[in-house]
């Protein structure tokens, strides 16, 4: 308990809550909910100080591969002027502000411009600035009600092998400009020294290198310090939000302990890049999502998109089936975040052609659907480019006539007043290839989106909705050429006209709420004293009862929308959540928070000798929750065996987050393709956990 104490007390000194704070507040750091995101290349959004800008090759403006001078001067310049306040925006996903190496990249002539080849996670890029000058970027943001995110690259620094190319930064990682290690001269294994993925396994991805970038190797004790040091040190600088670059290259139990890390010192909110091409499923990227501690960009929601609004080869049924799946697949598919377009993809632009009536239409889908949405800076402006580095042209305009622009600012500014859209269920309406009407409700709120894609006009007919009875203006007061509709005491909509191209929002806001409703629980994993912030509506405004399954939970904040609690002293496990109001009102049930056994750390568990028969893998399964408590059906793995600095068949091996500090026991177990388990013989193997620093065990199977 006394550890518990300690969290709370310094949570409360860093964060200062106050019994007004709301859930649309920018000090709500962790949930993202109520927000638009709008991410920025840096260094193509606005040059705000020459000054900065760097000397030599590396800059030149009519060089798509080099800098060109944007700055954090000039994101406050426009954060002063109101751009991002008139359409919405409430938050702003950033280039990742570290020290990037200054040199040219000779295997394709580029500089850093883009943030992704890290030297000193410790110092800032000067080309956007020094750090007083990041610091008056978040000062300023905040002043606007507006939150911070950074992009942040844990997997990797910058390249340093292909072929016969000499680097001449050879990948070099400096903390705070003192050498921690090269590449090639990598004694101290700072690096993980494999080929360049293939990509064709889980396995491979996350230990071999991609594109020859230098791997880090998150197992070793200096590097593991080295990335929650440098984190906590960019967060206590009052960043809101963290994009984490490449998650599905890097082992997924280190992550869980870097999360956890971060949550146990500061409330932010999290998400991953897990890329996918595809629309489908994927259970290994959803299972990530819901058991990793982070959310997720969703790629699949921006394919699916794409693919109907923007190329047309997919009909709007296949779509919404798209959005509907997602529903299920995620157990947090509001915290999803949401995008159309990407510094990694062709400009939505372009990739319909040079329509921007797509681009609109996009928009309302985006904006109006289940998860987070992310604006991509100049798409606003129908801003074109088809691959890397033309999709990160500079910054057009910053007019705010364009109707993209309009319709932004129509739609973001909804998600603070109407929790539909931050909390709200899917339900579809009516549905052809070409016309999507679909529906989200949170606690009597309603928000009604129509979208037509086609060139033909269609007669809309037999609509029921959950807006109560009267008539609705368009949300969007006719910039895709909505009209009103009008709602009958029994929810029947009177039959009206969806023209073609055209798209209309309509809203109903509940102001009084009988029953409190919770939206969301952020984040879903903690250990005993972590914050957790719970969103919703009709809490009320005298402090309630929040339960942890049936163990009632210490209140900090309280107001009607939004409620901080810490994590009760509770076994690990996953738990259920419920708000009790002050008038003795019940919430809904928030499912499976995941409560971790204490501190985490990460260690690598290697087996030799482990045969097996086709169709049979090694697991593996300990005392401990995080080891699935002697319950195989929740062992870890399957375990890898194909990488060669670390294990190679009948090797094993995987990295695993557990509590750090603890005696665990622990053993490998055979499992094959009918659920048949083979258990290690002899007595359980024994391992003391380290208090700070990851490890490594090495053992034979018995």
């Amino acid at each position: 308990m006394i550890i518990c104490a300690l969290a709370i007390n310094n949570t409360l000194s860093v964060w200062g809550y106050s019994e007004s704070t709301k859930d649309s507040s920018v000090e709500n750091s962790s949930s993202f909910s109520t927000d638009v995101i709008y991410q920025i290349v840096t260094d193509r959004f606005l040059d705000g100080n020459p000054g900065n800008n760097p000397q030599g090759d590396a800059f030149d403006v009519n060089n798509m591969r080099k800098y060109h001078g944007g700055d954090w001067a000039g994101i406050v310049e426009k954060l002063n002027d109101g751009y991002f306040t008139k359409m919405g925006i409430t938050a702003l996903w950033i280039s990742s502000p570290v020290e990037n190496i200054t040199t040219i990249d000779p295997s394709n002539n580029t500089a850093s411009y883009h943030g992704y080849w890290g030297r000193d996670f410790f110092r800032t890029n000067e080309a956007f600035g020094t750090m007083k000058d990041f610091q008056k970027m978040i000062d300023v943001a905040h002043e606007k009600d507006i939150k911070i995110v950074i992009d942040f690259v844990p997997n990797h620094t910058s390249t340093a092998e292909l072929g016969n190319t000499i680097f001449p930064e050879d990948g070099r990682l400096y903390r705070d400009g003192k050498l921690v290690s090269g590449f090639k001269t990598d004694s101290k294994n700072i690096f993980n020294h494999e080929s360049w993925t293939d990509f064709s396994t889980y396995e491979n991805g996350i230990y071999h290198s991609m594109y020859g970038l230098a791997d880090l190797n998150q197992l070793n004790p200096a590097i593991d310090s080295y990335l929650k040091e440098s984190i906590d040190q960019w967060l206590d600088l009052g960043v809101d939000g963290i994009r984490v670059d490449a998650v599905k290259h890097m082992p997924e139990g280190w992550q869980k302990s870097w999360l956890s890390n971060i949550y146990g010192e500061h409330q932010t909110f999290i998400f991953g890049e897990w890329f996918t091409g595809s629309t489908d499923s994927d259970k290994q990227m959803e299972d990530f999502a819901n058991k990793s501690g982070m959310s997720l960009l969703d790629f699949r929601f921006a394919n699916a998109v794409r693919n109907t609004i923007g190329e047309k080869n997919m009909t709007m049924k296949q779509l919404y089936n798209v959005m509907d799946s997602r529903s299920s697949d995620f157990e947090e598919v509001n915290d999803q975040v949401t995008f159309i377009d990407n510094h990694d993809m062709e400009r939505f632009m372009s990739l319909s052609e040079n329509d921007s009536k797509a681009v609109d239409l996009a928009y309302v889908l985006l904006l109006t659907s289940n998860g987070i949405p992310t604006i991509y800076y100049g798409s606003e402006q129908y801003l074109q480019g088809e691959s890397d580095p033309d999709n990160r042209a500079d910054m057009p305009s910053f007019t705010t006539d364009s109707n993209a622009y309009k319709i932004i600012g129509s739609l973001a500014p909804l998600r603070k007043t109407n929790p539909a859209l931050a909390y709200g269920t899917l339900e579809e309406r009516w549905l052809n290839n070409d016309v999507m009407i679909f529906e989200r409700e949170f606690a009597g709120s309603v928000v009604l989106t129509a979208v037509n894609r086609s060139q033909r006009d269609y007669d809309i007919q037999n609509l029921v909705t959950s807006l109560p009875y009267g008539e609705y203006q368009d949300v969007l007061t006719g910039i895709m050429g909505g009209e009103s509709i009008t709602v009958s005491k029994e929810g029947k909509v009177k039959p009206f006209k969806v023209k073609a191209g055209e798209s209309a929002v309509w809203e109903y806001t509940k102001a009084d709420i009988e029953n409190p409703r919770i939206g969301n629980v952020d984040p879903m994993m903690g250990i005993c004293g972590n914050d957790v912030t719970i969103t919703g509506r009709g809490f009320g405004e005298k402090t309630g009862i929040v339960y942890f399954g049936e163990i009632t939970a210490n209140v900090q904040a309280w107001s009607d929308s939004k409620i901080t609690v810490n994590v009760p002293n509770l076994n690990a496990g996953k738990y259920n959540l419920k708000v009790v109001s002050a008038n003795n009102k019940e919430s809904n049930m928030y499912k499976n928070f995941e409560v971790l056994s204490g501190k985490q750390t990460t260690v690598r568990f290697i087996v030799n000798n482990a045969e097996t028969f086709y169709g049979s893998n090694v697991y593996l399964v300990g005392n401990v929750y995080e080891l699935g408590n002697w319950d195989t059906s929740k062992a870890i793995g399957p375990l890898f065996n194909s990488t060669s600095t670390i294990g190679v068949y009948p090797t094993w091996f995987y990295d695993v987050n557990v509590p750090a500090g603890r005696n665990i026991e622990y053993k490998f177990v055979k499992i094959d393709t009918d659920g048949k388990v083979n258990w290690e013989g002899g007595e359980n193997h024994k391992f003391k956990v380290p208090d700070d620093e990851t490890a490594e065990i090495i053992v034979n199977w018995k």
